[in-house]
């Protein structure tokens, strides 16, 4: 229970370390955006590994892993390569949109019955 309890806190942390990147690009401070992709990706990566016990979690948390991933590509596109990234972005909002998919096409139905 306490795991959880963390975990809930650190997922809380994890929105603010986004919500200050994406303000970062808004404002077009290039330098401060790229440095919050870091730990930004690095909490929705430590939050996919510590939520893997339960599927649900699991397939949402890679889902905002993948968007994260997409957003800091999308980014670093505008910032730096006059929005010609933007294409390889969309392949990661795609996985992420995929894994949201397969859990809720494939997964989700069967944990409701077994529950």
């Amino acid at each position: 229970m306490q795991l959880v309890k963390n975990l809930r806190k650190f997922e809380n942390f994890h929105i603010v370390l986004w919500l200050v990147k994406d303000t970062c690009w808004c404002l077009d401070y290039k330098i401060a955006g790229m440095v919050m992709i870091v730990p930004t990706f690095l909490a929705a990566f430590i939050i996919v590994w510590l939520g893997r016990a339960n599927r649900a979690d699991l397939f949402h948390n890679a889902a905002v892993c993948s968007w994260i991933t997409a957003n800091g590509i999308w980014m670093t596109g505008e910032f730096f390569y006059k929005d010609t990234l933007r294409p390889y972005a969309v392949v990661f909002f795609i996985l992420g949109l995929s894994f949201i998919a397969f859990y809720y096409l494939f997964l989700h139905k069967k944990e409701v019955e077994e529950s």
